[in-house]
């Protein structure tokens, strides 16, 4: 399943699969909702990490040409990993990555240069904030391929991704039965949906590629 973001649509969790992973992870100063109706729901303040599709990989072309003969140099971004501690005011989000690269022409000892952006979004569609960096990949004469490390990092005010207490008041009051709220969902609530959306927030990491270089990954 996907998830269309202005970067891209972003790889999600089969809903059954996000759900049990949520419930898995839930640590203190979280806020678990439980229906009794085998539904769990994770409300945190660290944000998801991830890449957007179509940002992943690189392709560089030698001349003006895309065909086979024409590849120059392919990398790809593998082995995510991210880290959050939100015991502060800021939470604070860092994230680390490989790029294997791999080129057509081994002669040579040869350096690549690529951009790579980090961006803050919030509530699914809001930029926060997007920063570019480089990784350097190093290909010794006559090695065809190369590895190299990334790192990124964020910051997201506590108070904008934690929840107002009269929504989490309002999500977790007990209800009893015959109550006339007792049968409603209050995830469902319209004002609930969007406070939770709002604390919602992702870092995505990509490639900074060119208009071609992504249309080429959407198409090919």
């Amino acid at each position: 399943m996907f998830r269309r973001t202005p970067l891209g649509p972003v790889r999600l969790l089969p809903a059954m699969a996000a759900l049990a992973a949520l419930g898995a992870c839930s640590q203190e100063g979280e806020l678990v909702v439980d229906q009794g109706v085998g539904i769990t729901s994770v409300l945190t303040s660290c944000p998801a990490v991830g890449i957007p599709d179509y940002t992943g990989d690189v392709t560089l072309f030698s001349g003006s040409g895309k065909t086979a003969s024409d590849l120059d140099l392919t990398a790809a971004m593998t082995n995510l990993r991210s880290n959050c501690d939100d015991g502060g005011e800021k939470v604070y989000t860092t994230a680390t990555f490989d790029v294997v690269a791999r080129r057509a022409d081994v002669r040579g000892a040869r350096t690549v240069t690529l951009p790579y952006f980090v961006t803050v979004l919030r509530a699914g569609s809001a930029v926060v904030s997007k920063r570019v960096g480089e990784v350097t990949l190093t290909f010794a004469d006559g090695e065809e391929r190369a590895m190299a490390s990334g790192n990124a990092a964020s910051y997201v005010d506590r108070s904008a991704s934690s929840l107002p207490e009269d929504i989490r008041e309002q999500i977790t009051r007990r209800r009893r039965p015959g109550d006339p709220e007792a049968a409603l969902d209050p995830l469902a609530d319209p004002e609930v949906k969007a406070a939770i959306a709002r604390t919602r927030f992702e870092m995505l990491l990509g490639f900074q590629l060119t208009e071609d270089q992504l249309a080429y990954n959407a198409t090919r």
